[in-house]
């Protein structure tokens, strides 16, 4: 095995490191950097980046990442992990999905290493860190007051894509098409798998989607024989995949009654939430037009109509059997202690 260079550092088999890649100085001479942590197997093996905070505003993914490199067992026997826990280090300065550019940095890759800043921050990540990957799995949230279910997003139609997101076992696995700009679609240029793991909202963290992003992701490197293999008691069948999905809308304005959970089976006429005025009056129903899983929400309890309210996956089998599943799928996620104490009151 050789050693890996990121900038001007080399990284050894069998070491690990934390960096700082210089992106750009503020406007007070300060100099920001991207914040890298390589750890490297003895054993030659595949190399996988694990990104957050393309979007400044996603918390999740900075946590799963901070608790992922800093589990007692968490050790990588065989090729490389490249972890990023900032890539927008400006926007989670200012707790904003932009960069200061106002650009979405998620739109502006291949990007440039003499264009805009977020142009510079996209070339420097795919640069140094993509382009010496075989795999990524790149860690997103819903948008500020918006929550996600636990999902993968990914190229389905691709082999060996698909294996990897049935393996990380997030509750819903979503078929996605690159998106123009994004990280994945210059990562797949690249040759790189990528997954994409949506949970919980943005500014907040939420317990159950870092839970289930650390195992999501043990579940690749384990897969990937980059750890040692665990045995467990809990077995999941194979999970379902949604071709589709579609947001529902208001059709009115006013204050929200939210009637649905994530997670939740909806049928075709299901009432999802009302929409009253001040006063009491119903003023809008909004109903499922199919059925599907609700994989996706707006929290606050105010809408404007024409606003998007619901996130439903649509799958090509029978909802119920998708539906049990993603309860099992729930409970497997959840720690033992946590099961224990279900099965014995009774309560979830």
């Amino acid at each position: 095995m050789k050693a890996l260079r990121i900038g001007k550092f080399d990284i050894l088999p069998g070491t690990q490191c934390k960096i700082e890649l210089p992106v750009a100085k503020l406007y007070t001479d300060a100099e920001v950097s991207l914040p890298v942590q390589i750890i490297r197997g003895a054993k030659d093996g595949p190399t996988i980046f694990i990104s957050a905070a393309v979007h400044g505003d996603e918390l999740n993914g900075i946590e799963i990442i901070r608790r992922l490199i800093n589990k007692p067992n968490f050790k990588i026997i065989r090729g490389t992990v490249i972890a990023v826990p900032m890539v927008n280090v400006y926007g989670v300065v200012n707790q904003s999905r932009y960069m200061p550019d106002r650009r979405d940095l998620n739109r502006c890759f291949p990007g440039s290493a003499k264009g805009s800043l977020a142009a510079r921050v996209a070339h420097i990540f795919l640069t140094q860190i993509v382009q010496h990957c075989d795999y990524g799995i790149d860690l997103h949230t819903g948008a500020i007051h918006r929550s996600n279910l636990p999902q993968i997003r990914g190229d389905m139609n691709d082999p060996e894509t698909k294996a990897l997101a049935q393996i990380f076992a997030s509750p819903v696995i979503l078929h996605s098409n690159v998106v123009d700009g994004s990280l994945r679609e210059s990562a797949v240029e690249n040759g790189t798998k990528v997954l994409l793991y949506e949970a919980g909202e943005a500014l907040r963290f939420d317990d159950f989607s870092i839970n289930a992003g650390i195992k999501g992701i043990e579940n690749v490197l384990r897969h990937l024989k980059m750890m040692r293999k665990v045995t467990s008691k809990r077995k999941l069948k194979e999970p379902y995949i949604a071709n589709s999905s579609g947001w529902l809308r208001a059709n009115a304005s006013g204050v929200v009654k939210h009637l649905v959970e994530l997670g939740d089976r909806v049928t075709s006429g299901d009432k999802l939430a009302e929409i009253g005025s001040p006063y009491g009056e119903i003023l809008g129903i909004v109903k499922a037009t199919r059925s599907g899983i609700l994989i996706g929400q707006q929290n606050i309890p105010l809408v404007q109509e024409g606003e998007a309210m619901f996130h439903i996956a649509y799958f090509k089998e029978d909802d119920e059997a998708v539906f049990e599943h993603i309860e099992s799928v729930q409970d497997f996620l959840r720690p033992e202690d946590d099961l224990n104490r279900t099965n014995s009151t009774g309560n979830k």
